[in-house]
C-alpha cells in the first residue's frame, strides 16, 4: 500500500473511564495520531498538496512554503519527501524541540519567527517571503485555503458519522486554522440533524498551546465561519494539561495538549447533558504526546 493511502480511516475510540460517571453519555475520540505523519494535519496537508497539483500551481520547480506551529509542517514535509518536493516552513521559535527535529529529519528547511508573536508571527513572516519571490514557491496558505476544511468535510466527517453509527449528538474541536471544525461541522449538519457543535480557543492571546488561536485577538483564518458553532467553550491551560495526564493514566492514551483540551471540553458538555436523553459526544485526539514529552507539565502531580 502506498504511504499516503494510509492517511485517514483512523479509529474512533470510546473513552470509557473518563466518561463513566456521566449517565447516558458516550464520549468518542477520533484518534488522529494513527495517521502516518502523526496528526490530524496529514489530511489537510495532503488535500492542499493534491489540489495544488491539480491546479498546476504546484510542480517540482517550486518549493512548498507555509506557516505552521508544527503539525501541518510535519505533514507537508512527510508528503513532500514522498512526492519529491522541497519544503520551507515558517514556525514560531518556541516550537518544541521534538517538532523541529522531526522536520529536520524529513529534510524540511525551517525559518523561525518571534516566539512572542505565536502563529501570527509565522504567518506574517511567510507572507513576506512569498511576496519577495512568488514564482519560486507554492504557498498553500493553510489558514485561508478551502481545501483545508474540505479534507474534513469529505473524509473525517463521513468517517465519524459512519463509525458512530450516525448517532452523534455533539462535536467538540479546537480552533487553530479551524479546518477540522469547519469541515466536520458542515458534514455533521448535513448528515445528523441532532448534531450540535462546540468550539473553544485559548483564554489568552499568548498561550502555551502552540497552534491554537485566540480568535478575538489573532489573525482570523479566512476559512473560519463563526456562525457554525452553537457555542464557545473557553479552556484554561492547566485544565488541558491535567486532562493530558488523566488520559495517559486512566485511558492509556498518550496524547498532545490539543487533545487534552478537546476531551476537557467534551466533559464540560457531558456535565450539562448527562441528565437528558442519551448523548454521543465526539471529539478529536489531534496528535500523540511524542512531540510534547519535553514539556515540564508532565512532572506535575
Amino acid at each position: 500500500m502506498p504511504l499516503l493511502a494510509t492517511i485517514g480511516n483512523t479509529p474512533l475510540l470510546r473513552l470509557e473511564r473518563i466518561s463513566r460517571k456521566f449517565r447516558g453519555v458516550e464520549i468518542l475520540a477520533k484518534a488522529e495520531y494513527f495517521n502516518p505523519g502523526g496528526s490530524v494535519k496529514d489530511r489537510a496537508a495532503l488535500h492542499m498538496i493534491l489540489d495544488g497539483e491539480r491546479s498546476g500551481k504546484l510542480n517540482h520547480g517550486r518549493v512548498i512554503l507555509d506557516a505552521t506551529s508544527g503539525n501541518t509542517g510535519i505533514a507537508y514535509a512527510m508528503i513532500a519527501a514522498n512526492r519529491g518536493y522541497k519544503v520551507k516552513l515558517c514556525l514560531p521559535a518556541n516550537a518544541s524541540l521534538e517538532r523541529r527535529r522531526i522536520l529536520k529529519a524529513y529534510g524540511a528547511e525551517t525559518v523561525l519567527s518571534d516566539a512572542a508573536e505565536g502563529s501570527d508571527g509565522a504567518i506574517r513572516m511567510c507572507r513576506e517571503i512569498y511576496r519577495s519571490d512568488p514564482d519560486s514557491y507554492f504557498y498553500p496558505d493553510q489558514y485561508n485555503n478551502p481545501a483545508n476544511w474540505k479534507a474534513h468535510y469529505e473524509h473525517t466527517g463521513p468517517e465519524i458519522v459512519r463509525q458512530s453509527g450516525g448517532g452523534l449528538t455533539h462535536f467538540v474541536a479546537a480552533m487553530g486554522t479551524s479546518g477540522t471544525f469547519m469541515g466536520v461541522s458542515r458534514r455533521c449538519a448535513a448528515s445528523c440533524r441532532t448534531c450540535s457543535a462546540s468550539r473553544r480557543s485559548p483564554p489568552a492571546a499568548f498561550t502555551a498551546w502552540k497552534g491554537l488561536k485566540h480568535m478575538p485577538t489573532a489573525i482570523v483564518p479566512g476559512i473560519y465561519d463563526e456562525k457554525l458553532a452553537d457555542r464557545n467553550l473557553w479552556i484554561e491551560t492547566e485544565d488541558a494539561y491535567a486532562m493530558v495526564r488523566r488520559l495517559a493514566r486512566e485511558e492509556g492514551l498518550l496524547v498532545g495538549i490539543s487533545s487534552g483540551c478537546n476531551v476537557h471540553a467534551a466533559l464540560m458538555v457531558a456535565r450539562e447533558v448527562s441528565a437528558a436523553a442519551e448523548r454521543h459526544i465526539v471529539t478529536v485526539l489531534c496528535d500523540s504526546a511524542d512531540k510534547y514529552l519535553s514539556e515540564p507539565f508532565w512532572e506535575d502531580a
